[in-house]
């Protein structure tokens, strides 16, 4: 049962490797380095490919993030989760996965995320181009998933 789903398009990703791409593999084919020209387009093509978006799935169990085609992805147990807040990234930390002072960012396009706080002291943040229905989708989740285990005990 998905309780949330929403994918987020990489403009920046999207928009800075098809900038890159011709000025990267024209000067090498024109050098006459046709197979490096060739290597260049087809690791930009994998990196567009990978990172053209980014989706965010809540189930009854878990938090999902997949980026791209599905072959980078992250699961996030919901009773792991200690709490989740919406933030704002400084434009310093870039796009895709990075190690920040906040812990782990997980970003495709724009700086809004949302925080979790996990219950082993850990943070990490989702990007997001709707961190307030992420963060009440969460909130809610984790909710249900609290009161089930309270109900049964």
């Amino acid at each position: 049962m998905n309780t949330y789903r929403h994918t987020q398009f990489g403009t920046v990703n999207v928009v800075i490797i098809i900038a890159i791409a011709p000025l990267t593999f024209l000067p090498a084919w024109v050098a006459g380095a046709a197979p490096v020209a060739w290597l260049i387009l087809i690791f930009l093509l994998g990196i567009l490919a990978l990172f053209h978006n980014l989706t965010v799935t809540i189930d009854g169990q878990d938090l999902h993030i997949s980026f791209g085609i599905g072959l980078i992805r992250k699961r996030f147990p919901l009773d792991q989760i200690e709490s989740c807040q919406p933030v704002r990234n400084s434009w310093l930390y870039g796009w895709g996965i990075r190690l920040t002072p906040w812990g782990w960012l997980y970003n495709v396009s724009g700086l809004e995320a949302v925080e979790l706080e996990m219950k082993n002291g850990k943070t990490c943040r989702i990007g997001t181009d709707e961190p307030w229905v992420l963060s009440a989708a969460l909130q809610e989740a984790l909710d249900r998933l609290g009161g089930s285990s309270d109900a049964s005990e």
